[in-house]
């Protein structure tokens, strides 16, 4: 496993990659930290910076790297089902738990959303509350609202 820092218009990225695939997107202030890796590169994470500065400056809509997230069986199938929101569209927690056949999971839904360990490019930011609000994000409410502004404007 390796890591790097990457700027971004939302503040510095750390990608972790383990040589074949991203495991990790994580912004400066994690509230569920992965586990500490050495500085490196490879092309993984030369694949993800490229791809996040095409999507910052409004020109990739649909990341190409390749992922590699660590947790549950749940977890997956709730990560998986965050990489079918489309570029711009946002769905409640109750529309995922549906999404994944666990209408009634929407809280657990909640938390695999909160473990997800890689931001941005497994879209967690794109779930909103039932009401159409904004609710909780691991990066904080601001860069929820920045990428969330960032798509719907069409960039």
């Amino acid at each position: 496993m390796i890591s790097a820092v990457h700027d971004s218009p939302i503040g510095p990225l750390t990608l972790h990659s383990d040589g074949s695939a991203l495991t990790g997107v994580e912004f400066d202030d994690p509230k569920y930290p992965l586990a500490p890796s050495p500085r490196g590169d490879d092309n993984v994470l030369r694949q993800a910076r490229r791809e996040l500065d095409l999507y910052f400056a409004g020109k990739l809509k649909a990341f190409g790297v390749p992922l590699a997230p660590r947790g549950t069986l749940f977890q997956q199938r709730v990560w998986a089902a965050l990489r079918a929101i489309p570029y711009g569209a946002t769905r409640s927690y109750g529309e995922q738990a549906s999404a994944i056949g666990s209408p009634k999971a929407f809280r657990a839904v909640g938390l695999a959303n909160g473990k997800n360990p890689i931001s941005i490019i497994v879209p967690c930011h794109r779930v909103i509350g039932a009401d159409g609000g904004l609710t909780g994000f691991g990066g904080g409410m601001a860069r929820k609202h920045f990428l969330l502004q960032h798509e719907q404007s069409g960039c």
